[in-house]
C-alpha cells in the first residue's frame, strides 16, 4: 500500500497512474470537492469524456460498477468503490471566468482549471485540452422536469472515498477544488492514494 498524499486546498497535481493500479480519492474534512481527469498516457489526445460515458453507461449517477469512457469510445477508469455516490460529470472546472460570472464580489481565482493546466503541463497537455472533469463529491441536483441544474453542498463526509481502478496506463489531474458554492463556501484539501 503506497503512501497518502494531500492536495493543500484549491490547488492541483497530475501523475500516472498505470493500468491495473487503483487510484484512491479521500475527503479528509467533509465537504469538499475535487476535479478528477484522465487522458491515456500513450497518447494524451485521448481524454476522460462526459458524453461518451453517459452514452455508455446509460445514467448522470455515476457509482459502483460504472466506468468512465473516453472520447475514443475505450473504458478508462472503473470505479470500484464509492462511500459516496454523489459526483458531478455534467459542469466544467471552475476557472477565472467562473469566479468573474458566478462570484463578482470575491477574490477572482485560477480555480480547478489553472490547477490543473499548470499540473499538466510537463505531460504536454495545454489548456484547450481541458475538458469537463469528473468532480468527485460534487453535489449538482437536475430537476427532471425543467432540467435546471442547482450547485449544492456536498453530502461528504470525513474520510469517505471512491476508489477507481486504471483500465489503461494514465494520466491523472486531480485538485481540491477551489469554488465557493462547489465546497459549501470553506476550501479543504484532498487526499489521494495510488496501490
Amino acid at each position: 500500500m503506497s503512501d497518502t498524499r494531500r492536495i493543500e486546498p484549491r490547488s492541483g497535481v497530475a501523475f500516472e497512474l498505470r493500468e491495473g493500479q487503483t487510484l484512491t480519492v479521500i475527503d479528509p474534512e467533509g465537504a469538499q470537492v475535487s476535479d478528477l481527469l484522465a487522458y491515456s498516457l500513450e497518447d494524451v489526445r485521448e481524454v476522460v469524456s462526459n458524453g461518451r460515458t453517459f452514452d455508455y453507461e446509460e445514467t448522470i449517477k455515476l457509482t459502483v460498477g460504472n466506468t468512465l469512457w473516453s472520447n475514443r469510445s475505450n473504458r478508462m477508469l472503473e470505479i470500484v468503490r464509492d462511500t459516496v455516490g454523489t459526483h458531478d460529470f455534467l459542469l466544467t472546472p471552475c476557472s477565472v471566468a467562473t469566479f468573474e460570472h458566478f462570484y463578482p464580489d470575491k477574490p477572482v481565482h485560477r480555480g480547478c482549471f489553472g490547477n490543473l493546466a499548470e499540473a499538466l503541463e510537463p505531460f504536454g497537455i495545454a489548456e484547450d485540452d481541458i475538458p469537463c472533469a469528473f468532480n468527485v463529491f460534487m453535489n449538482v441536483p437536475v430537476d427532471g422536469s425543467s432540467g435546471k441544474l442547482s450547485v449544492e453542498t456536498p453530502p461528504s463526509k470525513a474520510g469517505d472515498r471512491i476508489v477507481l481502478k486504471a483500465l489503461m496506463d494514465c494520466v491523472i489531474g486531480l485538485t481540491a477544488c477551489s469554488a465557493y458554492a462547489s465546497n459549501g463556501g470553506s476550501f479543504k484539501p484532498i487526499d489521494y492514494r495510488i496501490d
